[in-house]
């Protein structure tokens, strides 16, 4: 009886689609890969093919499907090269795959996530912006669907994994939860010089090496603002039931303080195959090639709460979920936008923030009923958000 079980990785080219093969390649008793996706990396796509010989591999353009497909017949390797959303969501619902590692970072991962809930898979979620995105309509997928949802994202592993066991338990024992954060690399720069910040300078992460967008994110902590929205949507808790500390060490990766007072948190080494191999392997546990943590070596763990001034960004979230649901989309998109124009130079990175908020406060959309609709919304915010860019350059 084969006993493996089959995955497709939504951006096998990115930091979590790496981290996520490494794990695999650590068990090849248990995996085999389906299918590997990637954006414009058609060499570290080819590569991932040589080694772990999928039955597909899929680019978003057909450009660089044409570029990967020509190289995957040069090397005689038996992989069928696709490419488009379609092919994405394709992958993603096949009734061969088991698993889906759902690691397309923005708003381009919502439907092949979309398509993987809906088909009943085991979902690793390292893609926010579909709870972000379309946090209502993504829940009412999985359930319909039948998914098995499982979040990747260090401080939602760490939350799940100090909860009871079964969600019903969830309202009557929680009083709140901790969302933990590194605070990024400008924690402690002088307010005055935030401006004249680098993308070079935002990208550079205390803890982790991770994609571009994803580090200026963290600069700007709105990757915890997307976060905070996430738990919202994961663990069905009302805005002010989350809570956000800055932990400047990473080892807490976050906390749930129940109703006796009592406080249940996650520790680790600062690395993300920690929470790609729980994903995998969940409900049971397997090597993740990760240190283990050395209690002797540590020294004082530290926490303060986020000021306001240094990451206007965090406080969107909650004013994004007191506003009617579409509002999180806009958010989302406004932040893609305006963190593409800082790397492109066309933005001082104190403007991003300037950006999401006039784009907030311009744009109040209607609820989506599907993805049609979100995506409308993704687009009239995206259009909102570059002509407040162009405002600010003039």
């Amino acid at each position: 009886m084969n006993t493996h079980q089959t995955v497709t990785i939504l951006g096998s080219t990115g930091s979590i689609g790496v981290n996520t093969l490494d794990v695999i390649a650590r068990h090849p008793e248990r995996f085999i890969i389906h299918a590997l996706t990637a954006s414009t990396q058609v060499d570290l796509l080819l590569k991932q093919c040589k080694q772990f010989r999928p039955r597909y591999a899929v680019m978003v353009s057909d450009e660089h499907a044409v570029a990967l497909r020509n190289k995957v017949r040069l090397l005689g390797l038996d992989v069928e090269v696709l490419s488009g959303e379609r092919a994405l969501c394709e992958v993603s619902e096949d009734p061969d795959v088991d698993i889906v590692m759902a690691s397309i970072v923005g708003a381009a991962g919502l439907a092949p996530s979309l398509a993987a809930a809906a088909a009943g898979k085991k979902l690793l979620l390292a893609n926010k912006e579909a709870l972000v995105v379309g946090g209502g309509l993504f829940m009412e997928t999985v359930r319909l669907g039948g998914a098995t949802l499982l979040p990747i994202d260090s401080e939602h592993s760490a939350i799940f994994q100090c909860l009871p066991e079964h969600p019903s338990h969830w309202p009557k024992r929680i009083d709140h939860i901790l969302l933990t954060s590194s605070g990024g690399p400008f924690r402690q720069t002088p307010l005055e010089t935030l401006a004249a910040m680098t993308p070079e300078q935002a990208c550079a992460h205390p803890n982790f090496v991770m994609g571009r967008k994803i580090s200026v994110d963290s600069a700007t902590m709105m990757n915890k603002a997307l976060e905070v929205i996430e738990a919202r949507w994961l663990f069905d808790l009302a805005p002010e039931k989350i809570k956000v500390l800055i932990h400047p060490q990473q080892i807490i990766h976050s906390m749930v303080q129940f109703k006796d007072t009592s406080v249940l948190a996650q520790l680790g080494t600062p690395d993300m195959r920690v929470p790609i191999a729980y994903g995998l392997s969940w409900p049971e546990r397997m090597d993740s090639g990760a240190q283990p943590l050395d209690f002797s070596t540590l020294a004082s763990l530290t926490f303060v709460e986020p000021d306001q001034v240094r990451y206007p960004g965090l406080f969107l979230a909650w004013e994004a979920l007191r506003s009617p649901e579409g509002t999180t989309a806009v958010l989302n998109a406004a932040n893609e936008v305006a963190v593409a124009a800082f790397l492109d130079g066309r933005l001082r990175f104190d403007q991003i923030h300037a950006v999401n908020h006039a784009t907030l406060s311009g744009l109040l959309p209607s609820k989506p009923a599907n993805l049609a609709g979100l995506m409308a919304i993704d687009s009239e915010a995206r259009a909102m958000a570059e002509a407040q860019i162009l405002r600010l350059q003039k």
